[in-house]
């Protein structure tokens, strides 16, 4: 827990002097109060305002720019920090899918910001309280931040029971992607590991995103392949074996088809930009 105007003079000028891309093993979220936030997650430039919270999850490919004057509270959490029942709760906001910049509400914005500065009020007071009590301090203001944050005006639609139904299923689905992207990619093949039928998993995918099941497979196989050969330097061969592709021609045609790039021109530093 820092703060992002700290966070950049801890660490001088690594990493982002010269920019060099990684893979997140944390959740990096971050508040920005004053002036404006760049950084790159997944190859595109957010930028987030006064009142927006960045959030990069872990998997997320991310880059540092320059802090410029963005200020603002900077809170990084491992991923099973969280008690399972509120981890539940916050699933679609946790999710590896899920927008990397929120904009809540302003009737919710004040709330959240004071109570990041106090989380990192309790983080600096170490030794002031027994550990025991610091730490269940930390959890409780972490949750009840990110609770908040997940149910805020503007940042996720009001829960009725049959949205929850159908928000279970395609969760299950998006769940069962993530485990199995690399060696499934065929609608059939999920509907049968979930027990549903295609139509039904279909159904489920365009109410929740608009877009069909293949579509969402090959998002996220592309997403992983512009991961690979840009943050972790790997070369189109390799990427192609991994993602489950017959061989490396099928995967430049995939590529190329969905980006305009070949994998080595995109590997030789293409980096496009959030409209």
């Amino acid at each position: 827990m820092s703060t992002v105007e700290d966070f950049f003079t801890q660490h001088d000028d690594w990493p982002w002097n010269p920019p060099r891309p990684g893979r997140a093993t944390f959740h990096y979220l971050i508040a920005v109060t004053e002036g404006e936030l760049r950084h790159d997650v997944d190859h595109l430039t957010r930028s987030v305002a006064p009142g927006q919270w960045l959030w990069v999850r872990p998997g997320h490919a991310q880059c540092w720019h320059p802090p410029g004057a963005a200020r603002g509270p900077f809170i990084l959490f491992e991923p099973d920090v969280l008690r399972p029942d509120i981890a539940c709760l916050l699933a679609p906001l946790t999710a590896h899918e899920a927008p990397a910049v929120l904009s809540p509400h302003p009737d919710d914005a004040a709330w959240l910001q004071q109570t990041a500065l106090q989380l990192l009020d309790e983080h600096r007071a170490l030794g002031r309280r027994p550990l025991d009590v610091h730490h269940a301090l930390r959890r409780s203001l972490l949750e009840s931040l990110l609770l908040r944050l997940a149910n805020a005006p503007g940042i996720t639609p009001a829960d009725t029971r049959a949205g929850r139904r159908r928000g279970d299923a395609y969760r299950r689905f998006a769940d069962a992607l993530e485990l199995h992207f690399r060696e499934l990619h065929r609608g059939t093949d999920y509907a049968e590991l979930l027990g549903c039928s295609v139509r039904t998993l279909s159904r489920a995918a365009r109410e929740a995103t608009g877009k069909g099941v293949r579509e969402l497979i090959d998002e996220r196989r592309l997403l992983e392949a512009r991961r690979l050969l840009g943050s972790a330097r790997w070369d189109a061969r390799s990427v192609a074996g991994h993602l489950g592709f017959t061989d490396p021609a099928n995967f430049g045609r995939f590529f190329r088809d969905r980006t305009g790039l070949t994998p080595a021109a995109f590997a030789a530093g293409s980096v496009k930009t959030d409209a």
